[in-house]
């Protein structure tokens, strides 16, 4: 694997992981604004690397109910970005 392909590979790895924990700390916290200490820290961190992804996709997807499902649709994308990108890359 070229070094190029294996970067992007670790940042959307990183990407999905950042989102995946953003949820599941979303879960545990009352509300972001209240959060102090390091676990508002890493929600803040968390939150500045996850938004310009899930923003949009906030936007352009509608809740179902009451659940938010962007975050699935962000992981997806990345995954199947990655899988395009990295497989053009090795090709």
């Amino acid at each position: 694997m070229t070094n190029l392909a294996y970067f992007i590979e670790v940042i959307f790895q990183i990407m999905t992981f950042a989102i995946f924990f953003r949820v599941i700390m979303s879960w545990f916290m009352m509300s972001p604004s209240s959060m102090r200490g390091f676990a508002g820290s890493i929600y803040q961190v968390l939150y500045t690397i996850t938004e310009p992804i899930l923003g949009p996709i906030r936007r352009i997807v509608p809740t179902i109910g009451m659940f938010d499902i962007s975050p699935i649709v962000a992981i997806i994308l990345l995954q199947v970005l990655d899988r395009i990108i990295v497989g053009a890359l090795l090709s």
